[in-house]
């Protein structure tokens, strides 16, 4: 298990959201915290703590006029912290070079690939070949719906007629990297994770998987590292103490690192 840094910027400024709030229409969303630093400082502070293969994701869609400062954001960050974070929100085959040129070890994405509530292989291998596979994290972000957890894309408005099984990540991770995972109906809440999501994953071990959404305290972290075998990643956003919750990141990252 390791820790990974989120960095989640919309309309322009560093945030923490409640996942399933977020809206095209209006640029709206549900706010925890919005920060006062700018994305570079928070990509600084998770070098000094040599933090990994955290994320950097766009939140609004590339009509949005907030767009180009979030996306201006997001570029400041990959240049402060080369080769230490990915970044994901609007990538495709035509723009990834952008963002790896500007510092990203990886790009991420859903929507993309899925199109019209399926898989677009066209696009996939569009992808890969622009970008390689080994620079590629499919973000498979979920929501729960009869009993399974089906893709969401479009900043998780839209849910595909995906669901998540181990054949679709044994399918799916011959293309790419890693995969990141956000528990939707969980995500920025504080409330518990999604253990069943956990399970699932950590049933199957091909490739690394980041899992985000609800962590709140070291007892998730001890019921994900149970649940996922030790074999699942986190990231924790709101509750830490940079995006105003209550746990310190030299705590979490210690303890993750040592249990």
């Amino acid at each position: 298990m390791e820790l990974r840094p989120c960095i989640d910027i919309h309309n322009g400024k560093v945030k923490q959201l409640v996942g399933e709030s977020v809206r095209d229409q209006g640029d709206a969303a549900l706010e925890n915290f919005v920060a006062g630093q700018d994305a570079a400082w928070f990509a600084r502070c998770f070098a000094d703590h040599h933090l990994k293969n955290g994320h950097v994701i766009l939140l609004n869609h590339k009509d949005s006029p907030f767009y180009e400062e979030t996306k201006r954001q997001a570029l400041c960050a990959l240049s402060a912290y080369p080769g230490g974070l990915q970044v994901g929100g609007g990538i495709t085959a035509e723009n990834a070079a952008q963002y790896l040129d500007a510092g990203a070890s990886h790009v991420i994405v859903t929507s993309y690939v899925f199109q019209n509530g399926t898989i677009s292989f066209e696009n996939l291998y569009r992808l890969v070949e622009a970008v390689g596979r080994k620079r590629l994290v499919l973000d498979l972000s979920c929501r729960k719906k009869d009993g399974l957890y089906y893709i969401v894309t479009d900043r998780w408005q839209n849910y595909t007629k995906v669901a998540l099984s181990e054949d679709i990540l044994t399918m799916l991770a011959s293309f790419c990297d890693e995969f990141l995972i956000h528990g939707v109906d969980v995500e920025g809440k504080q409330n518990g994770i999604e253990e069943d999501l956990i399970e699932l994953l950590g049933s199957w071990n091909q490739i690394p998987i980041t899992y985000a959404g609800g962590i709140r305290s070291f007892s998730d972290i001890d019921q994900i590292r149970k649940a996922g075998k030790n074999r699942i990643h986190i990231t924790v956003g709101s509750a830490l103490d940079l995006y105003g919750g209550p746990l310190a990141l030299e705590d979490v990252a210690r303890y993750v690192a040592e249990t």
